[in-house]
């Protein structure tokens, strides 16, 4: 699910916290030692997802946050931007000749390149935090 997050909006702010749980707090960042990874190139996203990325030759930047039960992918587009939310149980990563990003029949491609070098230790805080939270009970209700 995709949600337009340019102006402050309770509602998809809702949304968020509803699916993936309210972001993490200041001490709990610390020791995690952050909760965003830096900007990387988009390479290629699935057909449902072009309309989020510029159609001209610019290049498409995307970051990544974590939260307590999944990420955010934010995508900027001009001066808008966009946030794909994915729960930890729909989350698929995929490293091969491009990192990507797979849930609910979508992806997102970065470029590995040297953006992607400076994000590799937080890629792996992301399936380390997926891997945690999947083998709790509760996580399903349990």
């Amino acid at each position: 699910m995709i949600v337009n997050t340019t102006y402050t909006d309770k509602e998809a702010a809702r949304l968020i916290d509803t699916h993936l749980g309210e972001s993490f707090p200041i001490l709990q960042r610390i020791k995690l030692k952050g909760i965003g990874s830096k900007r990387m190139i988009i390479s290629d996203v699935s057909p449902k997802m072009k309309s989020y990325l510029n159609t001209v030759d610019d290049l498409n930047y995307g970051s990544i946050e974590l939260r307590p039960k999944g990420i955010l992918v934010h995508i900027h587009k001009k001066l808008n931007s966009f946030s794909w939310i994915i729960p930890y149980y729909k989350l698929h990563i995929y490293n091969s000749t491009y990192f990507s990003i797979h849930a609910d029949g979508n992806f997102i491609q970065f470029k590995k390149n040297k953006l992607y070098k400076e994000n590799k230790a937080f890629i792996e805080k992301i399936v380390t935090q997926k891997n945690t939270i999947l083998n709790t009970t509760d996580y399903y209700g349990v």
